[in-house]
């Protein structure tokens, strides 16, 4: 979950350990993002996974628990560090910036996860390249990204006249542990999406807008009262096949 958008500026090394603690409880992260991908990864028993993103590591445990051979990368060393706490000395864990070539052989994986990580990209076209080469023939790459016209509609919301269809970059100021960090993100259409994986080389099996985990409802009564509803325009999900 934490950048390699060529903008080597956003500084997760400086809120991981609070972005660590919200993203182990929030609705978004814990009841929402991470169900949706357990459940687009399915039965991973053996399966060799690449956790493109890996953050603290949340992922990346309920993957191995689930008995897959999981390797992590993350361009944050503090990140990566909460990471070798939780998951231990063994854990696979590399300093790795996804704007980069990766550091593994053609077809090392038999799926790759890049969970909240792409938005941080403006070019898409290197990485994907790179996430299909290290990937098995037949492999897949599950993505989670911010929903592009959740994004739209929020930015409007407060006044703002953004483009949807022009891919454009977005910056926000996090607070987190008491510590603040500047963030970029690149906003996309979801055509440029899905010209973007099948120009790479992937078929796009799923697009999904899933529902959250049932926990939620009970765990926040007052989010779900105020949405009038059960689901909400959060993230958006592909499950991608190499060819």
């Amino acid at each position: 979950m934490v950048p390699a958008d060529g903008g080597r500026a956003n500084d997760y090394d400086s809120i991981a350990e609070g972005y660590a603690a919200e993203n182990e409880t929030s609705l978004l992260n814990a009841y929402y993002e991470r169900p949706a991908m357990l459940e687009f990864a399915g039965d991973v028993g053996g399966r060799r996974i690449l956790d493109a993103g890996c953050g603290s590591g949340p992922l990346f445990a309920a993957l191995r628990d689930r008995g897959a051979a999981v390797t992590g990368v993350d361009a944050s060393p503090g990140m990566l560090e909460l990471a070798r706490r939780r998951l231990g000395a063994d854990a696979d864990l590399r300093v790795v910036d996804l704007a980069d070539p990766l550091p593994f052989s053609d077809g090392a994986f038999d799926d790759v996860v890049a969970s909240l990580v792409l938005h941080y990209l403006e070019d898409w076209g290197p990485t994907l390249a790179e996430l299909r080469r290290v990937l098995a023939p037949g492999g897949r790459l599950i993505v989670s990204v911010e929903h592009p016209f959740a994004i739209t509609l929020m930015q409007r919301l407060a006044g703002g006249k953004p483009n949807y269809f022009r891919t454009r970059k977005r910056t926000e100021e996090w607070t987190m542990g008491g510590q603040t960090a500047r963030m970029s993100f690149w906003d996309r259409p979801l055509h440029a999406m899905t010209e973007a994986f099948t120009a790479a080389g992937f078929r796009i099996d799923v697009i999904s807008e899933p529902p959250p985990a049932p926990a939620a409802l009970d765990l926040f009564p007052e989010v779900f009262r105020e949405l009038g509803g059960t689901r909400f325009l959060g993230f958006l999900f592909f499950v991608l096949q190499a060819g």
